[in-house]
């Protein structure tokens, strides 16, 4: 007995099954990279190689000159210290600058003075001489000896700060002195008689009015800078 057979299930028909759209983009599973996409990377690339080839010439610029700078610098130095290369200075000014004290001093009382007399010359007793000259003229004198000096002249007088005043006092009771300063904080003065000297100005002769101190050496400099007279040199321990 033949058996009926019906129509068939569009389940079993494969030929009425719908086909899906092929997706372009992919290859037995695998991305395919579209033209776009291949051009937007290789753009991305050279930008990248640009940017990089940017920074790396700065830094080679940046060395280059670092090194330049180094070397130059060494080479200066070398050139200074070897005198190849002279370094300018300051012209100094040719004005003649006063190492005198401007200060206008009243004469003080002769019994304020405390005064130390040194012999510089090769005539023995002068400094007891004029220390007792002084002495009798009030002045107190606590020092006498010798000395060692080069300055030529009639005497040096030497104080500090403090002794400024007294010391322009011996000046006019001993005329033709030099002046000088040293860095004593007491009032003492002290008078180194030299080769010049000839004595003491008479009492009655004394000028008295105010005043500054002298420093005939700034005339010597002044005029001939190789007359310039030696600082005095006291005994050693004053």
């Amino acid at each position: 007995m033949a058996r009926r057979t019906g129509p068939t299930s569009p389940e079993a028909s494969p030929a009425k099954k719908r086909k899906r759209p092929k997706d372009v983009t992919l290859l037995h599973g695998h991305h395919v990279v579209t033209g776009p996409e291949l051009r937007a990377t290789f753009a991305e690339d050279a930008a990248a190689q640009k940017s990089r080839f940017r920074r790396r010439l700065l830094h080679g610029i940046v060395l280059v000159l670092l090194v330049g700078v180094i070397a130059a610098g060494a080479v200066g130095a070398w050139a200074i210290m070897n005198g190849v290369i002279k370094v300018p200075t300051a012209i100094a000014s040719k004005a003649p600058v006063s190492l005198c004290p401007t200060t206008t001093f009243d004469y003080v009382p002769n019994e304020t003075v405390n005064l130390n007399v040194f012999n510089a010359t090769s005539r023995g007793g002068l400094a007891g001489t004029v220390a007792e000259q002084f002495t009798a003229r009030g002045f107190k004198v606590a020092s006498v000896d010798n000395s060692e000096t080069a300055y030529a002249g009639v005497a040096v007088v030497v104080s500090g700060v403090k002794g400024q005043a007294a010391a322009f006092n011996v000046q006019r009771n001993l005329a033709g002195t030099d002046y000088f300063q040293d860095n004593r904080e007491d009032e003492s003065v002290d008078v180194i008689i030299t080769s010049g000297y000839e004595g003491l100005v008479e009492p009655e002769l004394v000028d008295q009015t105010p005043g500054k101190l002298l420093c005939p050496r700034e005339d010597l400099r002044i005029a001939d800078n190789s007359k310039w007279p030696i600082i005095p040199t006291l005994p050693a321990g004053q």
